[in-house]
């Protein structure tokens, strides 16, 4: 187990009908809030102006940037800079999944930084030159998405389209000051995005589970509880959409994945990298992207760590040994985890995503140049080289001939 230092200030305010004490919770960071969320709201529209309404309650002067897109991208982040230091904001409420919530913590910290926001991100972690931000606008989350994390953590993910690339920035001046936790905004997510979610969630604890440290066992134990109750909990709340107890539970399932909890001192997430280069070259969906990767990235790679997979197959997938070879019990597992991502509803593979063959060279390419380090492999355990890509990305089952 290895040395760690851990650090988490922020103050969740967790369940059912929470969203109410906004104001309250709000107040005490200023009078002039600036509200982060989508260009198209959608559903989100009537949660908007509840939170606006609440916050006015309590004689707050409300700002709104309606401006994040899926990924968000850097030029994004520095016209939304420029709004809060033009309208003096005190405060930012990021509102939304991923996207939204990122958008606001990077907005919030571009706000007092000197340079080019860019200049923020671990674009490259071969030779790291990112200078994070040291400052930003106190922040409250409020998560209609259990997926992220983000609402609970230190990083930011924002991309640059110029560029074609997507990292992160990660500083602890991007903790929140609060998290509203609250299930009942998740009740209208469409199936599709609850799938994806659930996705998300899991892969944030299965990429340390099996490629991170071996004698780890609490966060072992830890990883394999939050992906059990992902995988209860999203069949429920599929087959009954208005469970508030299952959508409570993947709320916080989600949360723990990511808020450090799940990987102190234990932090590789390698197919992360990959798939955000998917989202970078292919505009898909960030869960969507994982799903499709995690069945490959198992079956290629299953042989070099056979006791997590095994333990994986028992624990979480819930596989009988007895009188099996350990590779039939390894087989058994990511098939019933594939199966798993099937029936909820996610893609499984590249061609279900439109990635053709012929863009799996490109894909290497981005992965190395954004995420691969010094030594020209990928972090994890063992270290991935860009054949070992390769050879994941084929067995993903692209659309068309290799």
């Amino acid at each position: 187990m290895n040395n760690f230092d851990f650090y988490n200030p922020v103050r969740v305010h967790f369940g059912a009908g929470q969203l109410e004490n906004i104001g309250e919770i709000a107040s005490g960071l200023g009078r002039r809030g600036c509200v982060v969320s989508y260009k198209d709201l959608g559903p989100l529209e009537s949660v908007c102006d509840r939170l606006i309404g609440l916050l006015k309650q309590k004689g707050i002067t409300v700002f709104t940037f309606f401006n994040a897109e899926p990924n968000p991208d850097i030029s994004t982040i520095e016209l939304g800079a420029e709004f809060c230091r033009d309208n003096s904001i005190d405060f930012v409420i990021g509102l939304g999944g991923g996207s939204a919530m990122d958008a606001a913590k990077a907005i919030s910290a571009a706000v007092y930084y000197d340079g080019e926001a860019w200049n923020m991100v671990y674009s490259r972690h071969d030779e790291v030159k990112a200078v994070p931000p040291e400052k930003a606008l106190p922040m409250i989350m409020i998560p209609p998405l259990p997926a992220t994390g983000s609402e609970m953590n230190q990083c930011s993910v924002v991309s640059n389209r110029a560029l074609k690339e997507k990292s992160y920035i990660w500083a602890e001046c991007l903790y929140p000051k609060a998290a509203v936790i609250d299930p009942e905004l998740t009740l209208t997510l469409p199936s599709y995005q609850t799938a994806c979610a659930a996705a998300d969630s899991i892969s944030h604890v299965l990429e340390i589970y099996i490629n991170g440290e071996e004698d780890t066992p609490l966060q072992h134990s830890f990883q394999e509880g939050i992906m059990r109750t992902v995988i209860d909990n999203v069949h429920l709340a599929l087959a009954e959409p208005g469970n508030i107890n299952a959508r409570a539970n993947l709320q916080w399932a989600a949360t723990c994945a990511i808020n450090g909890w799940a990987s102190p001192g234990d932090a590789w997430t390698p197919i992360h990298q990959v798939a955000h280069n998917l989202t970078s070259l292919y505009g898909i969906a960030h869960g969507a992207s994982l799903s499709a990767l995690m069945p490959a990235w198992m079956k290629t790679f299953k042989s070099r760590r056979t006791s997590r997979y095994f333990n994986f197959a028992v624990n979480v997938m819930r596989v009988n040994p007895e009188g099996k070879e350990e590779t039939a019990v390894i087989d058994e597992g990511i098939k019933k985890f594939e199966d798993f991502l099937r029936v909820i509803g996610v893609p499984v593979s590249l061609k279900e995503l439109g990635i053709p063959a012929r863009g799996i060279p490109e894909i290497i390419s981005g992965v190395r140049t954004v995420s691969f380090n010094g030594e020209d492999v990928l972090s994890c355990n063992p270290p991935v080289t860009a054949e070992d890509l390769r050879l994941m990305l084929e067995n993903a089952d692209p659309a068309g001939e290799i």
